[in-house]
């Protein structure tokens, strides 16, 4: 999702069951406003660490709150027995601290820094809330979409302690260059930066992304992809059917869990013989 598709909802409405609104430390003395969704079972269960995209109109990142814990691809992951966390990066919404994932002007863009950045926020979620009551300290599922995709391979570059796995829902940096939909700021300097993050990435990933993503269409999400495995990333990608009229929003659209849900299932449910064989 990206963060102009952030859910508008009160921040601090009364919670329903099993949902809380956390305050995080995170970098620089920030503070990461993030929704709490649990299942059910009272039982410790794993992590998953949803991200969202990155909203470059200052006007409008102060207004961005967390998605809900009835939002589709949340009940997904509750369902499926996780502990669910959405939390807003620096600059976004409540959340505290200096927005700091603009990645500069379109001729030469930092998107290593911006990655790295996002990261960060990432990482401070993971340290915050793996083995704290009720969540395993193992096992843990980091998932970011748009900018928060590209945050999250920047994560799998660091080998993040009790992460099972990482997956990427259209990922990448740059997209709509000059407000044209499939042209992206440095393209070759995406893939190239894609290729340094795979050279130390090997925590297992999923990549999706869906055949009419207006940001990063099939041919440069195929290359990207192609780049990181190639640099040692460990990786396998999934290019879904078109969806609706812009395939970079599946992740949260209505009905999206039935097209993507399947192979995150099948995706999750092949980690357990790999953590079997690497003991």
């Amino acid at each position: 999702m990206t963060a102009l598709a952030l859910l508008l909802l009160p921040l601090l409405a009364a919670p329903a069951w099993g949902q809380e609104i956390r305050p995080i430390a995170g970098p620089e003395g920030s503070t990461l406003m993030t929704r709490v969704c649990r299942g059910e079972s009272p039982a410790p269960s794993p992590l998953v660490v949803i991200n969202h995209g990155a909203q470059p109109r200052a006007e409008i990142r102060p207004q961005l709150m967390n998605p809900p814990c009835d939002a589709e691809p949340v009940r997904f992951f509750t369902r499926a027995g996780y502990t669910v966390a959405l939390p807003l990066r620096r600059g976004h919404g409540a959340s505290t601290g200096e927005w700091v994932e603009g990645f500069g002007p379109c001729e030469d863009p930092d998107f290593l820094r911006v990655g790295r950045e996002t990261a960060r926020d990432i990482q401070a979620v993971l340290s915050a809330l793996l083995g704290s009551p009720g969540i395993g300290a193992e096992g843990g599922i980091v998932l970011g979409e748009s900018a928060g995709g590209w945050g999250s391979i920047a994560l799998a570059a660091q080998r993040p302690q009790g992460v099972a796995a990482v997956i990427n829902v259209a990922g990448g940096r740059g997209g709509w260059a000059g407000g044209r939909a499939r042209t992206n700021c440095a393209a070759s300097r995406l893939i190239d930066n894609v290729a340094e993050f795979g050279s130390t990435a090997r925590v297992p990933m999923l990549w999706l992304y869906a055949g009419n993503d207006s940001f990063f269409g099939p041919a440069l999400a195929g290359a990207l992809f192609d780049e990181f495995v190639a640099a040692g990333g460990v990786a396998e990608m999934t290019m879904l059917p078109p969806w609706e009229q812009d395939g970079h929003y599946f992740f949260y659209g209505d009905g999206g869990s039935l097209v993507w849900g399947p192979r995150v299932s099948d995706f999750l449910a092949s980690l357990a013989p790999r953590a079997t064989a690497r003991r």
